[in-house]
C-alpha cells in the first residue's frame, strides 16, 4: 500500500466517518435525536409522542442515565429532552448544551404529555419511528442502520423523504452519505490495517486521534476519581497491584463507569458505541504512557486498534448479542501488541486469542455492568498478546477458532449477526419482562 493509493485514502474515510463525538449512550441519543428532528418537522412542541423501538434499542436506552437529564432514564426521557432542550444540527452531541431550566422543563414535559412505547418487530436491528402530533398535525422521523439515518421524513400525510432501507446486517454506520460515496470497509483485513498504520502519514490522523485521545482519557479519569456506577474501575485498582495491565483495564472500566451514569462528558466513539470507543483507546493510552512512546508511534497503534475493531463489527452490525467492547478489547490487545514492539504476526494471534477466551459474552443492554465487561475484554485481548509472548496459542477447531485470523473472524460474524438471534430476542424478553 502506499500514500497515493486508493485504498490508503478509503481506511482514511473510514477512521473519519468512525471516529465522531457523542455526548451520552448512543442509542439514547439516538432517540433524543429522533425527538429533536420530528419536533423541527411539526413546528412546535408535541402534545403526544408515539416512540416505535427496536428491541435493541429498547434494551440499550432502559438502564442508561440521559446525560443532562438531571438522572432520568427510559425512551421517554430520552425523546423528550431531545424535543425540549435539543439541536438535532448537532447529530450524535443533539443535548450536550441543556441549561437548568431547559432540565426542569424536560421533567415537566414528561409529566403533562402523553408518552406511548411500543415495540417495533419488523424493522431493522438499530431502528425507530417517532411520530408527534399536537391536535390534527402530526411529523414522523424514522432512524434505521445508524444512529443517525433518518430515512423518513413525513408531515401531515405528506412525505418529505424516504430512502429505501436495505436489508443485511453489514450495516453502515453513518449517516447522511450516499451508498456509493461510503468508504469500502469490505476492504479491511488484519494485514492491510497493520500494513496502512505502518505508513500512515501522521498529518492525516493527528487531529481525529488527538480528539480521541484527549476525550476519551479525560472521561476515564473521571470515572476513576469520582463516584460513577459501579465504581469497577476503582474496585480493580484496590484488588491489584498498580501495574500497568491493572491501569489499563481500570481505566477503560472507569470510563464506561462515568458515561453509562450520565457523566456529562462528550466520548469519541467507534462502530457507533462510546463504551467501544473508550475500550479501543484508553487501554492503548495507558500503555502509551507507560512506554513513553512517540505520540506517532500512539497514533499508529490507535490505528490498529480502531480499524480492527471496525473491521470485526462491520460483519456483525451495530447492534446484536454479540457484545461489542469484546471486539473492542481484544482490539486494544492488538494496538498494545503493537506498542510493544509487535507486528502482524503477533497481532494476529493476539486477536485470536483474546477472541477465543471472552467470544461469548452477551448485550444485555447499556448499563453499570458494561464496565465489568470492558475489563474483561481488555483484559482477554492483553493475555492473547502475552501467551504468543510465551509460545502459547488457541488452533483452529478450537471451539470457534477458525484456520487464521481472517476465518476466526468471519465465525465472529456468522455468532453475532446470525447464531445470537435467538439468544438476542430472550435477553430482551427478559429485560422486558414478557414471556
Amino acid at each position: 500500500m502506499e500514500v497515493s493509493d486508493c485504498k490508503y485514502n478509503n481506511f482514511l474515510e473510514i477512521l473519519k466517518e468512525e471516529l465522531t463525538v457523542a455526548f451520552g449512550c448512543t442509542e439514547p441519543i439516538a432517540i433524543a435525536y429522533c425527538g429533536a428532528a420530528a419536533r423541527a418537522v411539526l413546528g412546535e412542541v408535541p402534545e403526544k409522542v408515539v416512540v416505535e423501538a427496536s428491541g435493541n434499542i429498547i434494551k440499550n436506552v432502559k438502564s442508561v442515565i440521559v446525560p443532562n437529564t438531571g438522572g432520568l432514564k427510559g425512551i421517554p426521557a430520552a425523546a423528550a429532552a431531545g424535543i425540549i432542550a435539543g439541536d438535532e444540527s448537532q447529530l450524535l452531541e443533539v443535548i450536550a448544551k441543556v441549561s437548568e431550566e431547559q432540565k426542569t422543563e424536560i421533567k415537566n414535559y414528561l409529566g403533562k404529555a402523553e408518552f406511548v412505547v411500543k415495540s417495533l418487530d419488523d424493522g431493522e436491528k438499530l431502528d425507530m419511528i417517532l411520530t408527534v402530533s399536537k391536535g390534527s398535525d402530526y411529523a414522523r422521523v424514522r432512524i434505521a442502520k445508524s444512529h443517525t439515518n433518518i430515512v423518513l421524513i413525513e408531515k401531515n400525510g405528506e412525505v418529505l423523504k424516504r430512502e429505501e432501507v436495505k436489508a443485511g446486517h453489514k450495516a453502515e454506520y453513518i449517516a447522511g452519505v450516499e451508498a456509493q460515496n461510503k468508504p469500502d470497509r469490505s476492504q479491511l483485513s488484519i494485514e492491510a490495517i497493520v500494513e496502512f498504520a505502518d505508513i500512515v502519514r501522521p498529518e492525516d490522523v493527528r487531529e481525529l486521534l488527538d480528539r480521541q485521545i484527549s476525550y476519551n482519557y479525560a472521561i476515564a479519569e473521571e470515572g476513576i476519581t469520582e463516584n460513577w456506577g459501579a465504581n469497577i474501575g476503582k474496585v480493580i485498582l484496590g484488588m491489584n497491584e498498580n501495574d500497568v495491565k491493572t491501569r489499563a483495564k481500570a481505566m477503560a472500566a472507569a470510563g464506561s463507569d462515568a458515561r453509562m451514569s450520565g457523566c456529562e462528558l462528550p466520548v469519541v466513539i467507534n462502530s457507533g458505541s462510546g463504551n467501544q470507543g473508550i475500550t479501543v483507546s484508553v487501554p492503548v493510552i495507558v500503555y502509551g504512557k507507560e512506554l513513553n512512546v512517540s505520540r506517532e508511534k500512539l497514533y499508529r497503534a490507535l490505528v490498529i486498534s480502531n480499524l480492527i475493531a471496525i473491521h470485526i463489527k462491520y460483519g456483525i452490525g451495530p447492534l446484536s448479542a454479540f457484545c461489542g467492547v469484546v471486539s473492542a478489547g481484544c482490539a486494544a490487545g492488538c494496538g498494545i501488541a503493537y506498542l510493544c514492539g509487535g507486528h502482524l504476526k503477533e497481532i494476529s494471534h493476539t486477536l485470536v486469542n483474546g477472541i477465543a477466551i471472552v467470544s461469548g459474552i452477551i448485550c444485555d443492554g447499556a448499563k453499570p455492568s458494561c464496565a465489568g465487561k470492558i475489563a474483561s475484554s481488555v483484559d482477554a485481548g492483553i493475555l492473547g498478546y502475552h501467551m504468543y509472548q510465551n509460545g502459547q496459542q488457541f488452533y483452529c477447531d478450537d471451539g470457534i477458532v477458525g484456520k487464521g485470523v481472517e476465518k476466526t473472524i468471519e465465525n465472529i460474524y456468522r455468532l453475532g449477526a446470525q447464531g445470537m438471534c435467538d439468544t438476542d430476542k430472550e435477553i430482551i424478553r427478559i429485560m422486558t419482562q414478557c414471556d
